[in-house]
């Protein structure tokens, strides 16, 4: 009797669990899979968050400004179109521009992003432009130059 009452015993636990014994550790294939997927995801994103206007910045060794808010940004291209944010705007038309921005109380930093074959002038020009707009916080926007680039 207590041979076949084993066998009962076996034949339960077998119809329950299939034969197999629990498993008791966690497994992380979905979320190894999630986490690629969200890296990819960020990895396209990434180029899309700046600034639209294309620019060859010329490069510094300084660190990174840290800010929350969207910046202001004033982009000169190489043949001098200058850009308020992603729009195309003349020179004479600028201050107007700012102008209209400053009495809606925007009193952040404006940042000029201008092509590293951009003469010293038309910068200093924008520069001097954005200063008769009533503001005085202008910041110059470079790419972090590597360790092998020896060129500053």
């Amino acid at each position: 009797m207590a041979f076949s009452s084993n066998r009962r015993g076996q034949g339960r636990s077998r119809r329950r669990g299939g034969g197999h014994a629990l498993m008791s550790e966690i497994n992380v294939t979905p979320m190894v899979d999630v986490m690629l997927v969200l890296l990819i995801v960020f990895m396209v994103a990434a180029p899309l968050l700046t600034v639209g206007v294309p620019v060859d910045l010329p490069q510094t060794r300084s660190a990174p400004l840290q800010g929350d808010d969207e910046p202001l940004t004033i982009t000169v291209q190489e043949d001098g179109t200058i850009y308020l944010q992603e729009t195309q705007v003349e020179v004479a038309e600028l201050v107007a521009r700012l102008l209209a921005i400053g009495e809606n109380g925007y009193e952040e930093r404006i940042y000029v992003r201008a092509d590293r074959t951009v003469e010293y002038g038309q910068v200093m020009r924008v520069m001097g432009t954005i200063s008769r707009a009533g503001f005085s916080r202008v910041g110059l926007v470079t790419e972090t130059a590597t360790h092998n680039d020896r060129s500053n």
